[in-house]
């Protein structure tokens, strides 16, 4: 079994941790199997795969996509590091509003799974940081929604982290509070 998984706090919430065989010529690992993450309750299937390229210090959300396009992820690291987080924006579940993150790399061989109903932020740890994430739903810029990646009420500890300056687009800088989109 290529695969270990783990519950986390958050209902649906899965660390993922693949196995990685290696020898003198490099390495090999699954990144996905299909039957193993059926088996692990992760049923949905997966239509867009995503990669983004970030710099030490960029801060990507918190993101998320409205019914009916709302989307489950399943992100990982290619190279760098980030610490990524899941957001449980679900109105009616006894952890609306908490989140937990961790710390994804190359080196770590961690994945999260995110179902649809969270909200998803990442920070780039170090420069070059390739992050990748397999998406349940395309893309939808009308069902497109957000959350301030510093509201008070999630209060996501980001300087813990990374105590320098973050970068932040514009766009995310004016998502709405938690508490003006419930």
């Amino acid at each position: 079994m290529p695969f270990l998984f783990e519950n986390t706090p958050l209902e649906g919430v899965k660390v993922i941790e693949m196995k990685r065989f290696g020898d003198e010529r490099g390495f090999f690992e699954e990144t996905y199997k299909k039957e193993e993450f059926v088996a692990a309750g992760i049923t949905e299937s997966f239509v867009q795969d995503n990669h983004s390229c970030s710099n030490k210090g960029v801060l990507r959300g918190i993101h998320f996509q409205r019914e009916p396009k709302a989307q489950g992820k399943l992100v990982s690291v290619i190279s760098g590091a980030v610490f990524d987080v899941a957001v449980d924006l679900r109105r009616n579940s006894p952890t609306f509003g908490k989140w937990f993150g961790l710390e994804l790399t190359a080196e770590n061989k961690k994945m999260l799974y995110i179902p649809a109903g969270f909200g998803h932020a990442f920070l780039a740890l170090k420069d070059n940081t390739h992050f990748c994430y397999k998406c349940t739903n395309y893309y939808s810029k009308e069902h497109d929604g957000g959350v301030r990646f510093d509201d008070p009420r999630i209060n996501i500890n980001w300087k813990k982290h990374f105590d320098g300056e973050l970068i932040i687009s514009e766009k995310d800088r004016e998502l709405p509070l938690l508490s003006e989109i419930i």
